[in-house]
């Protein structure tokens, strides 16, 4: 991707990013990128009032956000960022972080990271022209539809950003995208990072096959469908679906229990199979539609998801390769990585901050993303120039 479109068009304002504790490390890299970029473009510009404080050393917003001994907290924005163009990243699902109440140790949730990103919000609305939220995993998306006398949590979320003063919202891989309507007079992007998932397992394994006889997208259930059919459409192969026998009379952790994974598709036998879901939690049903793939005589198995969150461990994944029933496992750096994981022989790590620092200078310029969102062409060239080394 050639970033001399940026060139076209003056920055919407001096440009902030706002990396919450939880996105200290991702927030760092996008910053690299950007910094890098910005250098090596022609200085044209520099002595121009519209590009004022558009070459910097680092766009990291100096800030903190102290906790009192109550465990309540606020945020303290160490510099001007009046007239800024605003990029706050938090993670919501990091739970690596702590913070001490009354002396105890407290490992912070997801409702202390967005409590987080609003006093970052609130302590800089007002100041800078425009505020841009990008949270890869969606405050509460899980919780996106009322089907009885329950909280609308996602809906909420976003009208009370919106309502704060937030101008744009950037997810990925929202759980339902439709959770938008919410705010429909306000920008929200959810991103697919496809091309990331591509890349990912084309640089790590040399002896693929794509075509319909040697490999198949699979959807873990009927809700992540049209994810699959995305992907299984860029790379010209075949999909098929599982969908989730539950058993509606009782409730377990919160959910209706599965009681059998039923198959839609053709044969899998033989064929290298990618599994691809938005998030791993528990990671349960993705090792349940592994091994029904392989009692199908599936070859090897991919195990794709965007946030590999992993609530319950490791150990199910290690026995899951250990006896064939899964190849790699393959997961963003969207959402918190623990060392462990990041050490595993069988975990493909995909990095994602080259491309939000692609979206943050894109935009930062008023200029379309639309291609960034479309990644048809560049996964195609990827395919394309893989097949030819692999001949």
């Amino acid at each position: 991707m050639s970033d001399e479109r940026n060139l076209e068009t003056i920055p919407a304002g001096a440009l902030g990013i706002v990396p919450t504790r939880s996105c200290t490390a991702l927030g760092e890299k996008v910053d690299r990128y950007l910094v890098k970029w910005r250098a090596e473009r022609e200085d044209l510009h520099r002595n121009s009032m519209a590009f004022k404080g558009y070459y910097q050393d680092s766009y990291i917003v100096d800030f903190s956000t102290p906790r009192f001994g109550s465990g309540e907290a606020k945020c303290v924005i160490n510099q001007s960022v009046r007239g800024h163009d605003l990029f706050i990243l938090v993670d919501i699902t990091n739970y690596s972080l702590t913070y001490k109440l009354c002396g105890m140790k407290n490992h912070m949730s997801p409702d202390d990271h967005y409590q987080d990103l609003k006093r970052v919000i609130a302590a800089a609305t007002g100041k800078a022209r425009r505020i841009t939220v990008i949270m890869p995993f969606l405050y509460e998306s899980r919780q996106h539809k009322r089907s009885s006398r329950e909280s609308l949590d996602c809906a909420l979320m976003l009208q009370e950003l919106i309502n704060m003063g937030v101008d744009n919202i950037i997810t990925f891989d929202a759980h339902d995208p439709r959770v938008q309507n919410a705010i429909p007079l306000h920008g929200f992007e959810t991103i697919q990072p496809t091309y990331q998932f591509v890349k990912g397992i084309l640089n790590n394994v040399d002896d693929l096959q794509i075509d319909n006889e040697h490999m198949m997208i699979i959807s873990p259930d009927e809700g992540g469908t049209n994810r699959a059919v995305y992907f299984a459409s860029v790379l010209g192969i075949d999909m098929g679906m599982f969908y989730k026998r539950r058993d509606y009379s009782r409730i377990v952790d919160g959910r209706n229990p599965i009681v059998a994974h039923e198959f839609l598709g053709t044969s899998v036998e033989n064929k290298d199979v990618i599994i691809v879901d938005d998030m791993i939690s528990s990671g349960d049903s993705m090792l349940d539609v592994a091994a029904e793939l392989k009692r199908r005589k599936a070859n090897r198995i991919f195990v794709v998801s965007t946030f590999g969150l992993f609530t319950n461990g490791l150990e199910k994944f290690d026995k899951a390769v250990e006896n064939g029933t899964i190849f790699k496992v393959v997961t963003t750096n969207l959402c918190y990585q623990t060392p462990e994981l990041l050490s595993k022989p069988y975990y493909i790590n995909c990095d994602l901050s080259k491309y939000i620092a692609y979206v943050i200078d894109t935009l930062n310029h008023d200029t379309s993303i639309s291609d960034l969102l479309n990644p048809y062409d560049r996964i195609e060239k990827l395919v394309t120039r893989y097949k030819n080394e692999h001949k």
